[in-house]
């Protein structure tokens, strides 16, 4: 199979998150095999400062990022994901979402494929997040002995939870066993989202994090279309939850805490053009509708004439469970992941729509401080203050 020519693309720095705004990047898939069989042509264009898509002759969208066919695995992690799991550890709640159209490289890019990969180009999304987070603590540990830095993780603080979202019903994917109707999705005391029943595995070394995430993507629901072979059924999401003790706080400890969310959706489908009947009709029916409803958060947050109106976080599961992810207190990147292919122009089109909106969403990340650690630290610093003067009053009087 020949590799089409693309335009050398510039070599950009990772994407900047000082700001609130979701960020948008687009990766374009190469023609499959298939495809190539059936005489498909590619409809996909860039430019070559990686920032503008061109579908077709004239439709035109400009994004954070564009990653072309032939950009490889670590440069697309390098570009959006590297400054995150930094934010993480930093004590930001951090998210990557995966979107496209089925079969369009959504859980390659993800790395939360079962099959093993060949080799370290192939690792995804969620491999290299992990092994930099592991990197990230020990360097941190390390600077701790130097008073370099304020905040430090200890390990037994390091979790993970792995859930699925099938047909509506929440699945714990470390723990099988567990029954969909005893997990529910509530907000705690500072309004974050947790999810009741689910399971938080205690995780030591990256390997622990490693195994996790293989005995989860074993049990994820997949099955076969026309259009993927091996076509993920559902909705996936990895977190990483971190929490960190500050050094030195007046003899205290205030904590900070943070998560990662990693999620890998189920692909758009049209029914005519994945074969899909009976279960897999169900399930594509499911799909579409947990995407429309994050399609309408989306667009309630991204127009500008909708802000300040209902957002419908609790139209699915899925949207409930991203909520402190958009319009939340979360630092987003969203990866529109699309074909190349000119059958797939109208899926592709849809995404970059999709995908397009929500670059306009504002978030409102912060440092998650915990609240009683905070108060318990002020009255130290009160009783630090007042003492003294206590006892002076005590030796006037005296």
């Amino acid at each position: 199979m020949t590799i089409p020519d693309y335009p050398a693309q510039e070599s950009l720095p990772s994407i900047p998150f000082e700001d609130s705004n979701v960020r948008v990047a687009v990766r374009a898939r190469p023609l499959i095999e298939k495809e190539v069989v059936d005489k498909c042509q590619e409809c996909v264009s860039y430019s070559a400062d990686g920032r503008e898509v061109v579908l077709g002759k004239d439709r035109r969208f400009t994004f954070d990022h564009v990653f072309c066919p032939t950009t490889a695995q670590e440069e697309v992690y390098r570009v959006c994901v590297k400054p995150l799991v930094e934010s993480c550890v930093a004590g930001y709640n951090a998210t990557v979402i995966a979107y496209g159209q089925t079969g369009s490289g959504k859980t390659h890019t993800m790395g939360s494929a079962t099959n093993p990969v060949s080799g370290e180009e192939d690792l995804g999304i969620l491999p290299r997040a992990i092994r930099q987070l592991y990197e990230s603590i020990e360097e941190r540990k390390h600077e701790a002995q130097f008073d370099v830095r304020e905040f430090c993780v200890n390990l037994q603080f390091v979790k993970c939870c792995f859930v699925e979202i099938y047909n509506e019903e929440i699945k714990d994917l470390l723990h099988p066993d567990t029954p969909s109707k005893s997990i529910s999705i509530r907000e705690d005391a500072n309004g974050d989202i947790i999810l009741a029943g689910v399971k938080d595995e205690a995780v030591f070394t990256y390997e622990d994090m490693m195994r996790c995430l293989e005995q989860g993507s074993a049990f994820r629901t997949t099955g076969s279309t026309l259009m993927n072979q091996l076509s993920s059924r559902s909705h996936a999401i990895f977190t990483m939850n971190i929490e960190q003790q500050s050094l030195q706080t007046l003899n205290g400890h205030e904590i900070i805490s943070a998560k990662f969310h990693l999620v890998d959706l189920a692909g758009s489908e049209r029914a005519k053009r994945t074969g899909a009947v009976g279960m897999r009709f169900k399930e594509s029916v499911t799909i579409n509708c947990g995407l429309l409803a994050l399609g309408n958060v989306i667009s309630a947050l991204g127009d500008e004439r909708k802000r300040g109106q209902h957002v419908p976080y609790r139209e699915s599961k899925l949207t409930r469970i991203l909520q402190d992810s958009l319009g939340g207190n979360s630092k987003t990147c969203m990866i529109a992941c699309i074909s190349t292919a000119d059958v797939n122009f109208e899926e592709t089109l849809n995404t970059l729509k999709y995908a397009n909106r929500a670059r306009n969403i504002q978030n409102k990340p912060i440092i998650n401080r915990d609240a009683h650690s905070v108060q318990l630290n002020q009255l130290r610093s009160e009783v630090k203050v007042l003492f003294p003067l206590l006892w002076l009053d005590d030796t006037d009087n005296n």
